[in-house]
C-alpha cells in the first residue's frame, strides 16, 4: 500500500490551491506549450476512457474529454477540494460530461476501467512513487497506456530558479532540498522514474527531452506576481515580512525589467515527456 501523502494533501487543500484558482487563467497560459505537447504525445483517441491525476482545475481534463467525445468516461481526480470546485463549475459551464473524484491516486481503489492514465505535472509529489503508480495501474485495462509530463532539473529551468537567486540575499538562510523528496522536481532523473515505473509493473517505458519556454507573464507586474506565487521563490516570499516582500519585488522588477519583451517575459523550460503501458501480467 502506498505511503501516507497527508502532508502533501493538507498542503493542496490550503493557501496554494487558492493561488491556483487566483492565476488559473495565467498559469493555463503560461504552460500552455507543455500542454499542448503532452495532449500530443498521449494522443488520447475518440471512444477511448482516460483518467486525468493531480487535474487541478480542470483545463487539461476538458481537453481530454474533447479529444475522446461524449460517450467514454472521463474523471479528474486531485486531492484538493477547493481546485476541483473550480473544476466541476468549468466542466458545467462546458457543458462536458466529466467526473471529478477528491482523491489520493496513490492509494484509491480503481477498478481496472480506463485506456489512458494521464497527467501534467500531477504525479512528482508522492510520498512511495512506485506504490502509488501501481496503485494507478489498476485504474487501466490491461495494456491501458500512462503518459505524463514532469519538470527535468531545477538547473534547466530558469522560470523557476532565477527569480530566487535574484531574492536569495533578501532571504533567510534555506535548507538544502532533498532532490527525490515530494515536489515538482521529484522526476528530474529519468533513470529513477524509469526505475519507478518498471517496480510498478509498467512496461514499455519512454522518455522523452522537451524544451519549450515557459511566459512569466504579459506585463512585469504579472511576471512579479507569478513569480511571487509560484516556484520555489513562492514559499520564502509567502513567509517573508511585509517589508522584505516589498524589497523582493522591487528587486524583481528591476531584473525582469531588463528582460522584458514586447511579448511580454519568457524563460526556458524544459521537462521530460514520460510514456508506458501497464505490464500484461498472465
Amino acid at each position: 500500500m502506498a505511503s501516507d501523502n497527508a502532508a502533501q494533501i493538507t498542503f493542496w487543500n490550503g493557501p496554494v490551491a487558492g493561488r491556483w484558482i487566483t492565476f488559473r487563467e495565467a498559469s493555463d497560459r503560461r504552460l500552455a506549450p507543455m500542454t499542448a505537447a503532452v495532449m500530443s504525445f498521449a494522443a488520447a483517441k475518440r471512444g477511448e476512457s482516460v483518467i486525468d491525476i493531480g487535474c487541478g482545475c480542470g483545463e487539461t481534463t476538458l481537453a481530454l474529454a474533447k479529444a475522446v467525445g461524449s460517450g467514454p468516461e472521463v474523471l479528474g481526480v486531485d486531492v484538493s477540494e477547493p481546485m476541483l470546485d473550480v473544476a466541476r463549475q468549468l466542466a458545467r459551464s462546458a457543458g462536458a460530461p466529466i467526473q471529478f473524484l477528491a482523491a489520493d491516486a496513490a492509494r484509491h481503489p480503481f477498478n481496472g476501467t480506463f485506456d489512458l492514465a494521464f497527467s501534467r505535472f500531477g504525479v512528482m509529489f508522492f510520498e512511495d512513487p512506485a506504490a502509488a503508480f501501481a496503485n494507478i495501474r489498476t485504474a487501466l485495462k490491461p495494456s491501458g497506456r500512462l503518459a505524463f509530463l514532469c519538470w527535468r532539473k531545477p538547473a534547466e529551468n530558469p522560470w523557476a530558479t532565477f527569480p530566487f537567486d535574484v531574492a536569495r540575499d533578501l532571504l533567510p538562510p534555506q535548507e538544502p532540498s532533498n532532490p527525490l523528496a515530494p515536489g515538482p522536481f521529484a522526476f528530474a532523473d529519468p533513470e529513477r522514474v524509469e526505475g519507478i515505473l518498471r517496480a510498478a509493473g509498467f512496461a514499455d517505458i519512454r522518455v522523452e527531452k522537451l524544451d519549450t519556454r515557459m511566459s512569466m507573464g504579459d506585463s512585469l507586474e504579472q511576471a512579479i506576481a507569478l513569480a511571487t506565487n509560484f516556484g520555489p521563490l513562492a514559499r520564502p516570499f509567502q513567509e517573508a515580512d511585509s517589508q522584505k516582500q516589498s524589497a523582493i519585488r522591487a528587486r524583481l522588477a528591476v531584473e525582469f525589467g531588463k528582460r522584458m519583451t514586447p511579448g511580454g517575459l519568457a524563460f526556458p523550460a524544459a521537462c521530460w515527456l514520460v510514456g508506458a503501458r501497464a505490464a500484461v501480467t498472465a
